[in-house]
């Protein structure tokens, strides 16, 4: 039986992965930051953090913020993953971050530098959006009674429990570096998206079509958060929208 760690364990992702980690047989110890008994802030480190490695024989790692600090707390759990002796760390990045200039791709491609250069056995798959990650953003976008769109930009949205499957299976295996992106099973324009979600949640909303301007909406519109030749995903946007929204209802009126 192996001993692995899972950061950000109490996450969309991180839970998942847990969850199929323990129906293998394995013991899994979940960090976060409120969860007992290894309630850590990645960013701060400390004693906590080595205590949590102790014994520990693979890290997977979830854990990440848009709001910063995710070099900081990579870096923390390399040192003290490899003061503990760790065989195996695995992480979870995004389709392009080495091709989309936003700022919170340049970190997660940060952290996937320090993770190769750890001098740990190490594994990185990356994946495209999560369905419940474009719903928040088509939720904010149509919230106004006209829902203004960026032009020309589509999306890939994978199931997560489909990504939380193969890490979890990269986790019990051997180190494997840089592995094949995983995408959803279609690329979508961002309007197609967002009438499915409308249709789904019951809602009415005028669409219109903006285009913007700078580095990282061209480089959204060139298609650099996509992987069309790995859409191996299975569970479409539409699937996830019957399952979460399937009496029309978001949470909101009109």
């Amino acid at each position: 039986m192996t001993t692995i760690l899972v950061t950000g364990g109490t996450g969309t992702l991180g839970r998942l992965v847990t969850e199929r980690l323990r129906a293998g047989g394995h013991e899994v110890r979940v960090l976060s930051r409120r969860s007992k008994p290894y309630a850590v802030d990645l960013r701060e480190g400390g004693s906590g953090l080595d205590a949590a490695l102790a014994g520990v024989d693979t890290v997977v790692h979830c854990a990440t913020t848009p709001r910063g600090g995710d070099e900081r707390a990579a870096t923390n759990l390399v040192a003290a993953a490899r003061r503990a002796g760790v065989a195996h760390l695995a992480h979870i990045s995004i389709v392009g971050v080495d091709r989309v200039p936003l700022g919170y791709y340049r970190s997660k491609l940060a952290v996937e530098r320090l993770v190769e250069q750890s001098g740990l056995g190490w594994t990185v798959l990356r994946a495209t959006q999560f369905h419940d990650l474009v719903v928040q953003v088509l939720q904010a976008l149509t919230r106004p009674p006209v829902a203004v769109l960026p032009a020309h930009v589509a999306d890939q949205p994978v199931e997560v429990a489909e990504v939380a499957d193969r890490l979890a299976e990269l986790a019990v295996g051997a180190p494997a570096g840089r592995v094949a992106d995983l995408g959803g099973p279609e690329v979508r324009t961002l309007e197609s998206l967002a009438r499915a979600y409308l249709e789904a949640t019951g809602r009415r909303r005028a669409v219109v079509k903006v285009p913007l301007a700078g580095k990282t909406y061209r480089a959204f519109r060139a298609g650099g958060h996509l992987a069309p030749g790995r859409a191996v995903g299975r569970g479409t946007f539409e699937e996830y929208l019957a399952a979460r929204f399937g009496n029309g209802q978001d949470g909101r009126h009109g």
